[in-house]
């Protein structure tokens, strides 16, 4: 299945239109994302590393292509781009077994309530 059957392809009209939806709001996330992502503590690059791994573990395509784009011209090798998903996919995995408890203990409970 190609992407664009399962998400519409990001488009100068779509943006439009969701920014002529509520411009004010739209303003807003985009002047609140251009200053997450100036350097400070972090550098430019290191920020589009963060933003490939959250956006790896949000599952969201637009966010996985635009933020490697903006890491590729940060200056990321593939080498890291492809560590930040590793660490990525090891986060994901790890909330997999910590949420595993919550299997655990519905068990018990079910065992529990069959000798009542």
């Amino acid at each position: 299945m190609k992407s664009e059957e399962l998400y519409p392809l990001a488009s100068p009209e779509l943006s439009q239109k969701r920014n002529s939806l509520n411009p004010e709001i739209a303003d807003a996330f985009r002047n609140f994302s251009k200053t997450v992502f100036k350097a400070g503590a972090l550098d430019e690059k290191t920020k589009q590393l963060i933003a490939i791994a959250v956006a790896h573990t949000t599952q969201c395509p637009y966010c996985i292509r635009s933020h490697t784009k903006q890491a590729v011209r940060k200056g990321a090798t593939p080498q890291e781009i492809m560590e930040a998903v590793w660490v990525a996919a090891e986060m994901r995995a790890g909330a997999a077994i910590a949420h595993s408890n919550l299997a655990i203990t519905q068990m018990e409970e079910e065992e529990a309530q069959k000798s009542i």
